[in-house]
């Protein structure tokens, strides 16, 4: 198996649908905190592929939903993912100068600015999660579950324990429990609400919610390694970073802990545990295949 010969246009598609609802549902005000509006339209409109909301959509697809019915919950993945480069960016965690092969918000603005802009990027999320539009299509438990799920996600159980752990981390040999704990909880647990998102506000099954998580926190490990590698191999102008930067800061890695070739085959096997756990959907998941597809194929 491999990409659908129409992938590309349909990830083009669902991206552009992404980024034209981002500015529709993210505000940019004049007045005089303009320079905070500013900030966060600079950071959020500054490329990328959309993958979380992009997964949100995918996911929807499965079960036949039209996808505007959850634009405000996508943009609402890709706030908070937006808000999280923007931290990891500051001198006080990774330090980076360059995003996307752009100043990063504190270079651009200053570090005041972008911390005011991630907090700004953050709590807009969860007001997109309680927008109308969702109340209108979606029964309110399913809203108060969903809001829960993104929540857990990205704090203390997911994306924020995992930047501590990482920051911790940097410096030292660790060993394969804490890179797992790492990798699960700042990269794979917003992947994974991202899949599991629609189907909690449509109000799918208990074992069809299994299935898409299994898929999800799988997939969502392997974009980590994959990253991982990329840190080391990848060109710096289609990277949009300095190569070897992880190296450089002696950050927690699978390539560091495993080597390059161990690397790309539990990539590999991840990513096929991940197709394993959506043959349940049959054709229906057609979408959320070709990710998977997509995310080894571009990336190693």
């Amino acid at each position: 198996m491999s990409l659908s010969p129409d992938f590309f246009d349909w990830l083009k598609a669902r991206q552009e649908l992404i980024n034209s609802a981002l500015l529709r549902y993210v505000p940019r005000e004049a007045g005089y905190a303009a320079r905070l509006f500013d900030a966060m339209h600079y950071s959020l409109m500054a490329g990328g592929k959309r993958l979380r909301p992009i997964f949100v959509l995918a996911a929807a697809e499965i079960f036949g939903k039209p996808y505007e019915e959850f634009l405000p919950a996508a943009c609402a993945l890709e706030c908070i993912h937006t808000y999280s480069l923007i931290h990891d960016d500051l001198p006080a965690m990774d330090d980076d100068d360059l995003r996307r092969g752009k100043p990063t918000c504190h270079k651009a603005f200053d570090e005041a600015t972008a911390i005011l802009a991630g907090d700004g990027l953050l709590t807009h999320a969860f007001y997109l999660l309680a927008h109308e539009e969702l109340v209108r299509h979606f029964p309110p438990e399913n809203i108060i579950k969903a809001i829960r799920l993104v929540a857990e996600a990205a704090g203390l159980k997911g994306m924020v324990a995992g930047q501590m752990a990482d920051l911790l981390a940097e410096g030292r040999k660790v060993d394969a429990d804490e890179l797992f704990f790492i990798h699960s909880h700042k990269t794979a647990a917003l992947i994974r609400a991202s899949v599991l998102l629609a189907p909690i506000l449509i109000g799918a099954t208990q074992e069809e919610l299994n299935a898409l998580a299994k898929y999800g926190q799988n997939i969502g490990l392997a974009f980590q390694i994959i990253d991982d590698i990329l840190d080391l191999v990848a060109d710096e102008e289609v990277l949009g970073k300095p190569v070897g930067s992880d190296l450089a800061k002696e950050k927690a890695t699978y390539p560091a802990l495993f080597g390059l070739e161990a690397s790309r085959e539990k990539a590999k096997s991840l990513l096929e545990d991940a197709l394993s756990a959506l043959s349940p959907f049959g054709v229906r998941a057609k979408a959320l295949s070709d990710i998977a597809y997509y995310v080894l194929e571009r990336k190693l």
